[in-house]
């Protein structure tokens, strides 16, 4: 499944081409670097993602757990059970964020 990244990320990548080689350098290098498989690596940064309330990085990486075999009932599970530590109302925004590309 191709997608198009951000426009707003494309433009920082284009214009500090450097930067954006040594972020995705990054990225490679720590799934390279450890023993999670990409779906759980995926389900981890969509928790982090639901945390700290950033809708583009839950639609992300909801789209690449999919991609990685992860069933829905994983996908939104993986945030519930952040309900005691990042709060309901986090925890609710996420859910709707999921639902955007679950449900699509």
């Amino acid at each position: 499944m191709a997608r198009e990244l951000p426009k707003h990320y494309q433009n920082i990548r284009k214009r500090y081409e450097e930067y954006g080689q040594a972020l995705s350098e990054l990225g490679k290098a720590m799934k390279d670097a450890g023993p999670l498989d990409e779906k759980t690596s995926q389900l981890i940064q969509l928790g982090a993602s639901a945390a700290i309330r950033s809708e583009g990085a839950v639609h992300s990486h909801t789209r690449r757990a999919l991609e990685e075999g992860a069933s829905a009932d994983e996908i939104y599970h993986s945030v519930l059970i952040l309900t005691s530590v990042i709060g309901f109302p986090n925890v609710a925004a996420a859910v709707s964020w999921i639902d955007d590309v679950v449900q699509g």
